[in-house]
C-alpha cells in the first residue's frame, strides 16, 4: 500500500509524521507523494482540506485518513496516541478479510464561475464555497432550477455540503445534514429585506440533479472562498452550483457515527 502525508506544520504534528513514517516501514507501506493510495491527514479539518485540494485529481483512487492533533475535527478519526494503532491496522488489513476497513463516501460541491467574457472555470468544494462583497453587499439573483427564485442582497451566500454543514452553514442558522444525503446547502449571510430585495431567510438543500444559479446584478467585486481557497472576481456573471458526480472516500478503520461526532464537537458527551 502507498501512502502520503499532509501535516500542519506545528512541532507535535511534524513529530507524528516523523514517527509516522518508521513504523509505517517497519509495516511494509510505501511512501508515495505522488500516487499514493492513502493520504493521511496529520493536524485538524484545515489540514484534511489542504490534503484534499492537493489530491483532488485523484479522489477516484485515493481515500484519506485524518489524526488530529487539536479538538477533534469532523475529518480525523484517530487521536495522536492512537498512531501505533493506525499504522498497524493500515500494514495489516490488506492481508485478512476480517480487517477490510470501511469505505465510506461524502458528496462534494461541484461549481461552475463564468466571467462576463463568457470565460469559465470549474470547482469542486469539500466543506463550503461562500461569495461576499468586498467593497459593500453582495447583490445577485437566485434561481432554481433555471427558474427565478430571488433577489438576494446581504454580506453574501454560503453553500455547503452535508460534511460542511456543521462548519459555517451551522454558524449562519443551516441544518445538519447526514452525509448519505447526497445534497447541497445553500445559507444566507446577513440578508437584507425589502420591497426589492426579498429571501426566504432560511437555509434552502436541494438533492442531487437540482441546481442554482447564483447571478451577479451589479459592477461588484467579490471574494470566492473555496473551502480555505480565496480568489477575487471583478466581473462575475454567474456561478452554477450543483452535487459533484464526484465523492470523496475516507477510510474508517473502526466505528465513528457521523452523530457521534456532532455530539462530541458540540454537546461535549463522551
Amino acid at each position: 500500500m502507498k501512502y502520503a502525508i499532509l501535516n500542519r506544520g506545528d512541532e507535535l504534528s511534524l513529530e507524528l509524521t516523523e514517527r509516522f513514517h518508521y513504523l509505517a516501514a517497519e509495516q511494509q507501506l510505501i511512501h508515495h507523494d505522488e500516487s499514493p493510495d492513502i493520504v493521511v491527514s496529520i493536524g485538524g479539518d484545515g489540514t484534511m482540506l489542504q490534503a484534499f485540494h492537493r489530491y483532488i485529481d485523484q479522489l477516484n483512487s485515493t481515500a484519506f485518513v485524518g489524526i488530529h492533533t487539536g479538538h477533534l475535527g469532523f475529518y480525523a478519526d484517530w487521536k495522536a496516541d492512537e498512531i501505533e494503532l493506525l499504522v498497524q491496522l493500515m500494514g495489516n488489513h490488506h492481508q485478512a478479510e476480517t480487517l477490510q476497513p470501511r469505505i465510506v463516501k461524502y458528496p462534494l460541491i461541484d461549481l461552475i464561475v463564468t466571467t462576463h467574457h463568457q470565460e469559465t472555470t470549474r470547482y469542486t468544494a469539500l466543506n463550503e464555497f461562500t461569495l461576499k462583497g468586498i467593497d459593500g453587499t453582495l447583490v445577485a439573483q437566485i434561481d432554481i432550477n433555471d427558474q427565478l427564485f430571488e433577489m438576494f442582497r446581504g454580506d453574501g451566500i454560503c453553500v455547503s455540503t452535508p460534511s460542511g454543514s456543521t462548519a459555517y452553514n451551522k454558524s449562519l442558522g443551516g441544518a445538519m445534514v447526514h452525509p448519505s444525503i447526497a445534497s447541497i446547502q445553500l445559507a444566507e449571510i446577513a440578508s437584507i429585506n425589502n420591497r426589492v430585495f426579498r429571501t426566504l431567510g432560511s437555509s434552502l438543500v436541494l438533492p442531487k440533479h437540482h441546481h442554482f444559479d447564483i447571478f451577479s446584478r451589479k459592477e461588484q467585486r467579490l471574494l470566492l472562498t473555496i473551502d480555505h481557497l480565496n480568489s477575487t472576481l471583478d466581473n462575475l456573471s454567474s456561478i452554477r452550483c450543483q452535487v459533484s458526480d464526484q465523492t470523496v472516500t475516507f477510510v474508517r478503520y473502526r466505528p465513528f457515527p457521523f452523530w457521534n461526532r456532532v455530539r462530541e464537537a458540540f454537546l461535549g458527551y463522551e
